[in-house]
């Protein structure tokens, strides 16, 4: 595997340099188109006296116009999936150097009551939401979300595997995300699919006939003109027929139409993007399962998004004259359209949801396989049944800058209690986020940011952050109150590592003290497993009555009248606390 850096460097420099070769071509193919009109133009000039051989210039000019035309679309379309693709490698190398804080922070996923993800940054400003998120459609930003947010501990190794091969195809994710990003739709996913269901079909079957034998009828009309066997003012009001029968289903067709405006965008990203799961060779078996999910029907997922797209434009090109008109008028257009696109809704409005959510998939895992490409250095956590729920060598918060980190060696087994104490600023809550994200990642199949991890999969619940409502007149103290108990509850139905910060905040020193201690030999009793970082050095006592309580601190140093830190996880009980040194520090207190 290549080495992230010099790799986004030399992708970075290589999409450059295609965007300014196809900026000259593109200036060339328009000098042409110009030169083409204007030679064209004076032949005809010249050529008027005779019709016949200005009207065949005038054709191979108008053919060789459209020709230069379609050369200069397709060659522009390509500038801007290159400038897409310098732009992804741009933003890698300034995300490398710590500079992400200006990408989406994900903040519309926060949940102040879920298990985790206020306490432990997952999404806001810095968190780790924003430092991987690659994701291009909403929709693939959500699945991301949910499957940080999922704590899953089911088929981790086939995740694992899945991002594995990811991280192995950083031109191919590159490329996806690239086209993903060209095209920006107007109707997200999930509005569609319920259109798609619950649409009621209005054109009935035997329209299908009808139409076609109704355009015979006005050919042959107009046959019929031209040949002076009918008047033409015959032809002429015959147009009101058509009209008229168009007129009957118009307020349904309208409806569909604007429907059709509003998705056409998303089934054209949509197509591209099944053309390309389709075309890749995968080999890990979540991949596979997602890949042959939209290779389960006669033609391909994207061949049949394409057929949709194309019915879709049909319906949308009826605002022109000739087809609100003439086209209705003679050959009932709207009506033929609108059946097409009914038909292809009647086959495939419960597969759509599907297809849909491949492409979701494979826009998150990209990113969690980008994730694993920027950090070969981590590791993929080794998933055990043994006794340990987390042996990790080495192991460190994933966002913090590795020259200056100071990791730990976590060994925490099945059904123990640490109780973690410090000074303040001394790294406890640091920890325990460095913790949570730990099963987090692993949990989701991540690598983790430790040399070595053994880990027995359990699913994580915290309580660290609890802030009062005045909107649900709830005081901090029963906000906490209710967050322990819904950890009690939950703790009944399945197991889960519980980490927890300072606790019962909201009361005073001495009920404090009571309460935590009682709340931990309620866990410790009910068999839990987790830490609890605390300033209550009485709580520590507790491991002189309970083989599965062990204490552990972080420590500070007064050297030459200066605050030292060395944010090192030690076995013990801090002496050490600091919060009277940085009063006189600061000249808060004498």
């Amino acid at each position: 595997m290549a080495n992230s850096i010099p790799f986004y460097k030399t992708q970075l420099e290589k999409h450059q340099t295609e965007v300014s070769v196809i900026k000259k071509q593109l200036l060339l193919y328009s000098m042409l188109r110009l030169t083409i009109f204007l030679i064209t133009g004076f032949a005809i000039y010249l050529m008027l006296p005779n019709w016949k051989i200005a009207i065949a210039i005038g054709v191979l000019g108008l053919v060789v116009f459209l020709f230069l035309l379609s050369k200069y679309t397709n060659k522009k379309a390509k500038r801007e999936l290159h400038k897409s693709l310098a732009h992804i490698n741009g933003e890698e190398l300034k995300i490398a150097s710590g500079d992400f804080h200006h990408r989406k922070t994900g903040e519309q996923f926060q949940d102040p009551i879920h298990f985790y993800s206020l306490d432990i940054d997952l999404f806001g400003k810095g968190s780790f939401f924003q430092y991987i998120n690659r994701t291009s459609s909403s929709e693939g930003e959500s699945q991301l979300a949910d499957a940080l947010k999922a704590n899953n501990i089911s088929h981790i190794e086939d995740r694992q595997e899945a991002i594995k091969e990811l991280s192995n195809k950083t031109e191919w994710t590159q490329l996806y995300a690239g086209t993903a990003s060209l095209i920006k739709t107007e109707t997200p996913a999930p509005t569609i699919i319920k259109w798609l269901k619950t649409h009621q079909t209005f054109i009935p079957k035997h329209m299908t006939w009808a139409t076609w034998l109704f355009t015979l009828i006005s050919v042959s009309l107009l046959a019929l003109a031209i040949f002076e066997v009918i008047g033409i003012s015959f032809f002429g009001y015959w147009i009101f027929a058509g009209l008229g029968i168009t007129g009957m289903y118009l307020k349904n067709i309208n409806t569909l139409a604007l429907n059709a405006d509003k998705t056409k965008d998303t089934f054209r990203q949509y197509a591209s993007l099944l053309l390309q799961i389709e075309n890749e060779t995968f080999t890990s078996k979540l991949l596979q399962e997602k890949q042959q999910k939209i290779q389960s029907e006669n033609k391909k997922a994207s061949a049949i998004f394409s057929e949709f797209s194309k019915c879709l434009d049909a319906l949308d090109n009826r605002n022109n004259l000739f087809g609100a008109i003439l086209g209705n008028g003679y050959l009932l257009l709207d009506i033929k359209n609108a059946y097409k696109v009914e038909q292809w809704i009647s086959t495939y409005a419960t597969k759509v949801e599907d297809w849909f959510e491949v492409v979701s998939f494979f826009d998150a895992y990209n990113s969690l396989g980008n994730y694993a490409f920027n950090h070969q250095e981590q590791t993929y956590p080794e998933i055990s049944k043994e006794n340990a729920v987390i042996d990790a060598k080495d192991l460190g918060h994933p966002l913090l800058d590795k020259t200056k980190r100071i990791n730990s060696n976590v060994y925490i087994k099945n059904q123990e209690f640490f109780i973690v104490t410090g000074a303040n600023m001394a790294g406890k809550s640091t920890f325990l986020r460095t913790v949570s994200l730990h099963i987090v990642m692993a949990n989701m199949g991540l690598p983790v940011c430790a040399t070595s991890s053994t880990y027995s999969p359990v699913k994580l619940i915290t309580s660290m952050r609890t802030s009062d409502s005045l909107t649900d007149d709830s005081s901090y103290f029963f906000s906490e109150l209710t967050r322990l108990k819904f950890i009690v509850d939950e703790i009944l139905k399945e197991p889960y590592f519980i980490i927890l910060d300072e606790i019962l905040k909201g009361t005073n020193s001495t009920d404090k003290a009571i309460g935590s201690r009682k709340f931990v030999e309620k866990l410790v009793a009910g068999n839990a497993t987790g830490i609890i970082a605390t300033h209550d050095l009485s709580l520590c006592e507790i491991s002189e009555e309970l083989n599965e309580v062990k204490n552990y601190y972080f420590d500070a140093e007064i050297v030459n009248d200066e605050l030292y830190f060395d944010y090192k996880f030690k076995k013990g009980i801090c002496q050490n606390m600091n919060a009277s040194f940085l009063l006189k520090k600061m000249e808060i207190v004498d």
